[in-house]
């Protein structure tokens, strides 16, 4: 069976350098009827682990240690067994929500995750965090971009841990030199395409973004 993508919102607060915010999170489950990966285990490990069915959850992936993305990835961890797999670079705003856990692997550069024969390929892309990473499916014709890219722009970068001209040469580097119809499913709000994000670099660069 091929594998598909499922997707679920889950809600709760995102809180950094002393401010909170209500979110609204997007968690992408990548699998077919029999094992899955989750992307971002957000706010709630019950409601991620009633969507996977009883699929076998061979991974669980941050696509950067922002609480928001990872505040359920223990309670998950435990509930189906299943690592948690994190880029090094994010360790110190991991241990801001989590300094009792630390993540089961690592995740890096040009690495391979194979699930229900589709591989994602992991594209480090710092800037909104320093362990920020992208996975791309080539099968699937999606790019899983965290809080990277967005439609309409890249990610924040007015926080701690962010830089926003090194977002700006990992989205022009790493993603816009994908495929330009390859799908681009983020961690917040609505999918877009390369094709539709590419033309407008130059004014995200102007103004700053």
């Amino acid at each position: 069976m091929t594998a598909r993508i499922d997707h679920l919102v889950t809600s709760g607060t995102f809180a950094l350098d002393g401010g909170e915010w209500d979110v609204d999170n997007n968690v992408w489950i990548v699998g077919d009827d029999t094992e899955a990966i989750v992307i971002d285990a957000a706010h709630d490990a019950a409601a991620i682990e009633a969507a996977l069915g009883g699929r076998t959850l061979r991974a669980i992936v941050c696509t950067h240690a922002h609480n928001d993305h990872i505040d359920a990835a223990p309670d998950l961890a435990d509930a189906t067994g299943a690592p948690i797999l994190l880029h090094p670079d994010d360790l110190p705003l991991w241990k801001q929500t989590h300094p009792h856990r630390t993540p089961d692997a690592e995740l890096a550069e040009g690495q391979e995750l194979g699930i229900a024969g589709t591989t994602l390929q992991v594209l480090h892309t710092p800037g909104h965090a320093p362990g920020a990473v992208c996975l791309y499916a080539p099968e699937l014709a999606t790019v899983f971009t965290g809080d990277t890219l967005f439609q309409g722009g890249p990610g924040a970068t007015g926080r701690s841990f962010s830089h926003f001209p090194t977002i700006v040469e990992s989205i022009r580097d790493r993603l816009l030199a994908l495929p330009a119809e390859t799908t681009v499913r983020t961690g917040h709000g609505d999918s877009t395409t390369i094709g539709t994000e590419a033309p407008h670099l130059d004014e995200w660069i102007a103004r700053g973004h």
